[in-house]
């Protein structure tokens, strides 16, 4: 039956505990879900519950080189699916690891949400902090589901543009039957709101959930929605709380590990490690070479660890921040959405600001220069760029690809060669939109596939 085959996107194997509460005799060294403790441990598996998107990195228009001695070297096929925007990425049997990893944590989640308040042993005030703080991931979970599987979020077309499941129970019979963008997003924000008032300002460690990591969340969510107002206030509400940049001067080979970093309002990461991150000519025409950004962070292929490609430079910050791909929104990334937001505006001046602030800690003090802009059309294309200089390789700039295809003459068609054929990629295409695993619909037709 499909929907018993739902364990494929929705699997209980991640923590064999959180099946384990249906149990009448849990089984030998296995537990039943009963405590409060036990519910809050299912969100300190740091592995698992950190985890976001992969594919997006090699999608995005800042990845790869045109060097005909990488094209054998890059051969692993779904990422050169990726690469190449195939209609098809992953074989008839094959996973895709970020839509099979986040609905097998999506699946914690709701176990926790569902369970926590019948559990023993914690206060009701303890109950509801655990189940906010699931609240909050899950919320992650699905907006970056349907900004995988779904079409960008047009407000004219959200209610009949597919998303994705939309699952809230644990349950393996549950349907499968595809949720329109516009109520995923509803979701997410009822996740949200409903987790905010329950939730610390700040969290001890920011793998954690607190209003800090809601509020950043929430201008992620209005900057995509285009509800640029409520972007702007979420993102100021976020700094109020968290506004502290690294200075790139202090840092050279060392930097501060994740729970140390004062940047990270909520971490997050990669689903996978993707080691070597070549980079197109045109992302790095964004830099000035003087740009610490540039100098740290990129390298000529032969010093780039690991390095499958010969020519031209790649990203090296996978050697200093040892812990993954960071992709989960910071202190610079608050900053870019208010200066978009202002930009949006018609705030040039207040735009630059923002932006100016966060390049004097990116330069050495003698070869920082303010830049300028002639109106606020110019100063969103300046936030826009700086927003691909300081994300430069973590697949921030395929959902800005997509988001952006709204505005006119922001996103221009992307051309890319590989062996012997040239891809394009027109803004608004349907390949924006990444196609569901076969093997997800051979099990479950109900799951709609994308149109390619």
């Amino acid at each position: 039956m499909s929907k018993a085959s739902l364990a494929i996107i929705a699997c209980l194997l991640l923590m064999v505990s959180a099946c384990r509460k249906y149990v009448e005799i849990p089984p030998s060294q296995v537990r039943a879900l009963k405590y409060t403790t036990d519910y809050s441990a299912l969100l300190n598996y740091a592995s698992t519950i950190e985890l976001g998107y992969t594919y997006p990195v090699y999608a995005a228009d800042d990845f790869g080189v045109d060097d005909p001695s990488w094209y054998p070297r890059f051969s692993y096929q779904p990422p050169v699916n990726a690469y190449t925007w195939a209609e098809r990425i992953w074989g008839p049997t094959e996973e895709d690891a970020d839509w099979s990893t986040l609905y097998k944590i999506m699946n914690t989640y709701n176990t926790v949400i569902t369970g926590v308040d019948k559990s023993e042993g914690g206060t009701d005030a303890q109950k509801a902090a655990i189940k906010a703080s699931a609240l909050v991931h899950r919320a992650y979970a699905y907006f970056t589901l349907v900004n995988l599987y779904g079409k960008q979020y047009d407000a004219a077309t959200a209610n009949s543009d597919l998303g994705v499941p939309l699952l809230l129970t644990p349950d393996l019979y549950a349907s499968l039957t595809r949720a329109t963008v516009q109520r995923v997003y509803e979701q997410v924000k009822s996740d949200l709101t409903e987790a905010l008032p329950l939730l610390p300002e700040v969290a001890t460690f920011n793998v954690n959930p607190s209003k800090l990591a809601v509020y950043s969340l929430l201008a992620r969510y209005y900057l995509n929605t285009r509800e640029f107002g409520e972007a702007k206030r979420y993102a100021e509400m976020a700094l109020a709380l968290r506004n502290t940049l690294l200075d790139y001067n202090a840092y050279t080979t060392t930097w501060p590990l994740k729970l140390q970093n004062p940047e990270e309002m909520f971490f997050k990461r990669t689903a996978q490690t993707v080691t070597v991150v070549p980079l197109q000519q045109s992302a790095l025409n964004l830099y000035d070479t003087k740009d610490l950004r540039y100098s740290i962070f990129t390298a000529p292929a032969a010093m780039v660890r690991g390095s499958n490609f010969a020519v031209g430079r790649g990203l090296t910050r996978s050697q200093y921040f040892l812990e993954g791909t960071y992709i989960g929104p910071g202190v610079p990334e608050m900053m870019l959405v208010k200066a978009e937001c202002e930009a949006r505006a018609g705030n040039a001046s207040a735009a630059m600001e923002m932006v100016n602030n966060l390049r004097k800690k990116r330069f050495k003090p003698t070869e920082y220069y303010d830049l300028a802009a002639t109106d606020a059309n110019n100063a969103l294309r300046i936030v826009i760029d700086e927003r691909g200089r300081e994300f430069m390789g973590r697949g921030y700039r395929w959902f800005d690809q997509r988001r952006l295809s709204k505005d006119n003459g922001l996103i221009q068609t992307v051309t890319r060669k590989f062996k012997d054929a040239t891809y394009t990629l027109a803004p608004g295409s349907n390949r924006y939109t990444f196609p569901i695993a076969e093997k997800y619909i051979a099990l479950n037709p109900e799951i709609t596939q994308n149109p390619r």
